[in-house]
């Protein structure tokens, strides 16, 4: 199941500059998804990370996958943000930084559930720039009703 930018945006409440993920690509309810980002120049936060050698700050590559995440956390309990729920990052476990990411990349997002319950999730999350690991993280993430 491929989701746009106008579906995504209905499953996650961030919006710019904060919206990390342009397009899924693959989700598999309760079990996966694949999503990617798109680095652009453009991305206020290479204005200062930093001006004469651009990357990511790894903050947001994790962010990018929790967001990824709470795409799939949404579409397995078939609840959305409009419904008075949203997903908090809550917690990350053995993440690990391989290479840099930097504007014109391309960052590929994949999670896998490990388990869920009551609302609280765990997934193994991994980030890629064509074949080479940039990032993975164990990444935990709370269902939670706002008023």
């Amino acid at each position: 199941m491929i989701m746009d930018i106008n579906q995504i945006r209905e499953y996650l409440p961030h919006r710019y500059p904060f919206l990390l993920v342009d397009r899924v690509m693959e989700i598999t309810i309760g079990e996966s998804i694949v999503a990617y980002k798109n680095v652009s120049i453009n991305e206020p936060f290479f204005n200062g990370h930093f001006p004469h050698h651009p990357i990511m700050p790894g903050v947001l590559i994790i962010e990018a996958m929790a967001q990824a995440c709470g795409i799939l956390g949404f579409k397995t309990v078939n609840k959305m943000p409009a419904d008075g729920y949203v997903y908090y990052l809550v917690g990350s476990d053995n993440v690990r930084f391989k290479r840099p990411v930097m504007p014109g990349d391309q960052l590929r997002l994949e999670a896998n559930v490990i388990k869920g319950k009551r609302g609280i999730w765990k997934f193994a999350c991994r980030a890629t720039v064509g074949d080479e690991l940039a990032c993975e993280a164990e990444i935990i993430c709370a269902e939670r009703k706002i008023a």
